[in-house]
Parts: C-alpha cells; structure tokens; sequence
C-alpha cells in the first residue's frame, strides 16, 4: 500500500480531521450549486472518505448514498454522519463496478479519489478510470451529470496540478471526456501555525510543514479544480479511444 492507501485503511479519523477547517470560505458549496440545482437531486458519492460531501450536501439535497473502498473511512463517516444528526446510507465498495441501479441518482460525484488510480495504476490508468466514468454515466443516466473534485495543489498560491502525472489526467477528462473545469479556492483554516504544520505534515509530508513554518501560514492556501460535464453517455468516447 502506497501513503494514501495506509491512512485512507487505517487512519481514518485523523484524515477528518485535517479535512474539517477545510474551504473555510465555503467556496466549493457555491459553486456545487453554480454547476447543478441542488434541491430534489438524487445524490450518489463516490470515494465518499469520512462524508466531506454528504456532510455538505444532506439537508440540501433530496437524498444522498456514500460509497468507498476503506472500511476505517466508512466507520468514521459513520461518526461523523451521527454527529451530523443524518441518516444517508453507506457502501462498501468498488468504483469501477458499483452495486447500483441504472439511473438511480441525478447527480453523480467522486471528490479528491479518482485521481489517485493516476498512481496506483500508471501503465493501465486509463482503462482503470474509464470503467469509473462508465459506471457514473450508468448511474447517472442520460439526464444526469458529473461532478469530480481533484486537487491543484495545496500550500500553492496559483492553481497547478501538484504532479505531471495529475496534470495529463485532468487534460484527458477535459479533452477525451468532456469535462469542464472551474477552480476555486478550498483554504484550510486552522487555529495556529503549529496546528496547520502538524496537521499538514501527516498527509502531505514534512516539506509542506516547513514551508507553513516558514510562511507563518494558519491558512494554509489550496487549490480544487471542479470538472463536471451532462451524464449523456452520446458525449463519451468510443471504447477505443479512452
């Protein structure tokens, strides 16, 4: 397992929170709202982590369903959802083959998880993704959309994709999919110096740390790119060129 995957199957609670003085401007609610009209939308979350989406989106939303791979993600969304006085379901589960209906949701979206097959799966990533893209667009269906959140770089003060590898990925959904982006800012907003360094360091590493000490940064600055795009599956690729 690669860092991401260890804390995503083990440290679940500590992801949340680092995650909780996130957006601290509310920015990525706004513009969910800008892309698609919120109220009655059937809501399918994929890689929902520990409910950084259903947390914004429940009360707002007709109804919401999380799904994720890490078992240690899901308990501690099922704390956070209790907290939260919601009552949405969870799944265990895998993207590229979900146990969901055709049709069953009119907004489909997958926040800061796709872009990790990037890695994981460099020489098949591709193939990997478009069997996600696939299952959203079933989901979906033909009067749905879209909505995937991936970073563009954290402890940055312009927006760029943190790795070349991100980079190609974000233009193949926008060239070969479809895909619109928009870009907003999604500041951490943490009570000190030390506690955005410490907090930092345990998910993005020591460098991110010093350069916080350095900066003096409580607000620690973060870039999200927003790609969405109609779950009309006549705007998908052909198999072949995916």
């Amino acid at each position: 397992m690669d860092h991401f995957q260890v804390i995503y199957s083990s440290r679940a609670a500590d992801y949340h929170r680092l995650i909780a003085p996130e957006d601290a401007d509310g920015n990525l609610l706004r513009t969910l709202a800008a892309i698609t009209p919120l109220a009655g939308r059937r809501v399918v979350d994929l890689g929902t982590g520990t409910g950084r989406l259903p947390l914004l989106l429940a009360g707002r939303v007709r109804c919401v369903v999380g799904l994720d791979l890490y078992r240690d993600m899901l308990r501690e969304h099922v704390r956070q959802r209790a907290q939260a006085g919601g009552a949405w379901p969870l799944l265990q589960g895998d993207m590229r083959a979900l146990p969901l209906a055709d049709a069953c949701a009119d907004l489909v979206t997958a926040g800061w998880a796709i872009g990790h097959w990037r890695a994981w799966r460099p020489a098949g990533w591709r193939a990997q993704i478009t069997l996600i893209l696939r299952e959203m667009l079933r989901l979906a269906g033909p009067g749905g959309r879209l909505v995937i959140c991936e970073t563009l770089g954290t402890g940055s003060l312009a927006p760029a994709a943190p790795a070349a590898g991100l980079a190609e990925y974000y233009a193949w959904l926008e060239d070969t999919w479809g895909f619109r982006r928009e870009v907003i800012r999604t500041d951490y907003q943490f009570e000190s110096v030390g506690a955005a360094a410490a907090q930092a360091e345990f998910f993005f590493g020591p460098e991110l740390a010093e350069k916080i000490r350095a900066h003096g940064w409580a607000r620690l600055p973060e870039w999200t790119g927003v790609w969405h795009r109609p779950a009309s599956p006549e705007a998908a690729p052909a198999s072949g060129a995916a």
